[in-house]
């Protein structure tokens, strides 16, 4: 998604951090080998997460979607000496993939893979978190806010993507499109719930911030 015209967006990129040469071979194999590698969140974004999660300094993260494990390794950089990540997919034959790139990490002890739906997988888990990932299907999006906001610490980050859903949030509406559907209603969901203060930045497809009072 380009919202700026391209050479200025390559301006931005090329004056910020420049992306770990971990991630830049993940992004490269995950390109030869993995189907729709555009679902990686990519240098820009990644250095996004990476400086929030610096800033916010979480004990306890929360990703759903791990795809490759790029963005993981991104909000890793920001954990506490002892922090943990747990992300959450249901695609069983990237879960190797992953694993490999984060032992390869200074983080691969701090990130717990789980594997499965999400929805049946946050209620077990028995930790509130203070930064939370939400990059998974479209169509559960408001469904996984019911299930994170209550394990969500007070003064705790809710980040959630493609909340631009491609300029789709501001074309007329075909009814049969479920998830953009979602998506509008996710996002008035932020905007109007007194338990958050949210602010959506035009970053690639859409990040929102969400800080929970």
């Amino acid at each position: 998604m380009h919202f700026i015209p391209e050479a200025l967006d390559q301006y931005v990129v090329q004056h910020s951090e420049d992306e770990p040469k971990l991630l830049q071979a993940l992004t490269r194999e995950t390109y030869q080998k993995i189907l729709q590698p555009r679902m990686l969140s990519g240098h820009y974004q990644g250095r996004v997460l990476s400086t929030l999660s610096k800033l916010i300094k979480p004990k306890t993260i929360l990703e759903l979607g791990t795809f490759t494990g790029y963005s993981a390794l991104c909000l890793a950089e920001g954990l506490q000496k002892n922090g943990v990540l747990h992300t959450i997919d249901v695609n069983e034959e990237l879960v190797n993939f992953q694993r490999k790139y984060f032992d390869l990490s200074k983080y691969g002890s701090q990130i717990h893979q789980h594997l499965g739906p999400a929805l049946e997988i946050i209620p077990n888990l028995n930790t509130k978190f203070d930064l939370v990932f939400l990059d998974a299907d479209k169509p559960n999006y408001i469904n996984y806010f019911h299930e994170i906001i209550e394990k969500l610490n007070p003064g705790g980050v809710l980040l959630s993507d493609n909340v631009l859903w491609s300029g789709k949030v501001i074309e007329p509406l075909n009814e049969n499109d479920q998830s953009t559907k979602i998506v509008l209603e996710y996002n008035q969901l932020l905007k109007d719930d007194d338990r958050l203060e949210t602010v959506l930045l035009p970053i690639r497809d859409g990040l929102t911030v969400s800080i929970k009072k």
